[in-house]
């Protein structure tokens, strides 16, 4: 039996009050209009594709827009810095940080959400507000010149000695997504944790720690995984195509790109009790943008299959249900969607707020106490 001894869990949060333009009619010759006068526009994202999306957005409408690359904790900071001295140069920011963009940008009403008319039917109900725009795909991982399928079945074998120290992943403590991920595990996904132990091991777990997700977060540290910098990394270490010795890894499915260069990364289909996890990517409108009109076309865009298309073809997922995932997509993660765990944005506070608990499981874990 699992004694709580720590609260993980958070109640579900009500809709955030965030769109001051959401339901507005969108009227996209009126805002072309607008837009003309006003500066040139400035979109951030992290990923470099952005510039491609930019430089579409100016070919379909004449308007001056750049896209730059920035990771979210700098685009927070920065957002941030430019509101309290009055001078808000960035206009579009798409985030995946979701704790952070809610608490420091959403909730103090430094960006707001805007989801454009004509998308409301398009977009699922709970990706409306604050929009999601895409939901990105991380994977565990095998070497498919090593192994004709992924060698291991379910997460908790990787808390065996059999792996210690043959699990790639980035460290968590310097990419919050993953404690972001260890609470939503264990606020949404406990008893499947439970179940995966008891497949496993042929018995049902038994500790005194808070939940099954905590338990597997501590025995995971403990087996002392390969702690990597980013998703290029892990993919070297788990596909390499001279590699002798077989890794696990959990990266973005961008990195099944390399594959066409010689390395040999394969989803590990069927893994219990998720072969993968969704990320959601935000995109806000700063509240003191001096290009309103242009950021609300932009948005529009992103939600077009034009508009999209520079990013699907690294697996993310768009949230517009027209948009197919593209045929070309090299991991081949479209077809394994049922075996994916989406993030639940309505209990990102409790996920920002448990940062430093996760940090601190992980870190003692690591430590060995």
């Amino acid at each position: 039996m699992i004694r709580h001894v720590l609260c993980v869990t958070t109640a579900l949060a009500a809709p955030l009050l965030t769109s001051a333009a959401l339901g507005e009619t969108f009227d996209e010759a009126a805002l072309l209009a607008a837009a003309k006068s006003e500066p040139p526009l400035m979109v951030i994202d992290s990923t470099g594709k952005v510039r491609e999306q930019a430089k579409g957005f100016t070919a379909k409408y004449g308007l001056e827009a750049n896209g730059t690359k920035s990771e979210a904790p700098g685009t927070i900071r920065m957002v941030m810095g430019e509101a309290q001295a009055g001078n808000v140069q960035a206009d579009v920011l798409v985030i995946s940080d979701t704790p952070a963009a809610v608490a420091q940008l959403i909730t103090p009403g430094l960006a707001i959400s805007y989801l454009p008319s004509d998308m409301v039917d398009a977009i699922p109900e709970d990706a409306r507000d604050p929009l999601v725009i895409s939901n990105s795909p991380v994977v565990w991982t095998y070497n498919t010149a090593l192994h004709a399928a992924c060698p291991v079945s379910n997460i908790w074998a990787l808390t065996d000695p059999e792996w210690s120290g043959r699990v790639a992943m980035p460290d968590p403590l310097g990419k919050p997504a993953y404690t972001d991920w260890f609470n939503q595990f264990a606020t949404h996904h406990d008893a499947a944790f439970a179940d995966a132990y008891a497949a496993h091991y042929g018995k049902p777990l038994e500790s005194d720690r808070a939940s099954a997700a905590e338990v597997w977060v501590a025995a995971l540290a403990a087996n002392k995984p390969l702690l990597v910098e980013s998703d290029t990394d892990s993919a070297e270490a788990v596909g390499a195509p001279d590699a002798t010795e077989t890794f696990i890894g959990i990266m973005s499915t961008a990195k099944f790109r390399d594959n066409d260069d010689g390395m040999k990364l394969g989803i590990c289909s069927g893994m219990q009790p998720f072969a993968g996890l969704m990320t959601p990517k935000f995109a806000l409108i700063t509240a003191g943008s001096d290009s309103p009109n242009a950021a609300r076309l932009f948005v529009h865009y992103l939600l077009t299959e034009e508009g999209w298309a520079p990013q699907a073809i690294d697996g993310k997922m768009a949230t517009n249900t027209t948009h197919a995932p593209m045929a070309d997509e090299p991991s081949g993660v479209g077809a394994m969607m049922d075996q994916m765990w989406f993030y639940n944005t309505a209990t990102s506070d409790g996920d920002w707020t448990t940062r430093q608990d996760w940090q601190d499981i992980w870190s003692l874990a690591l430590a060995g106490e």
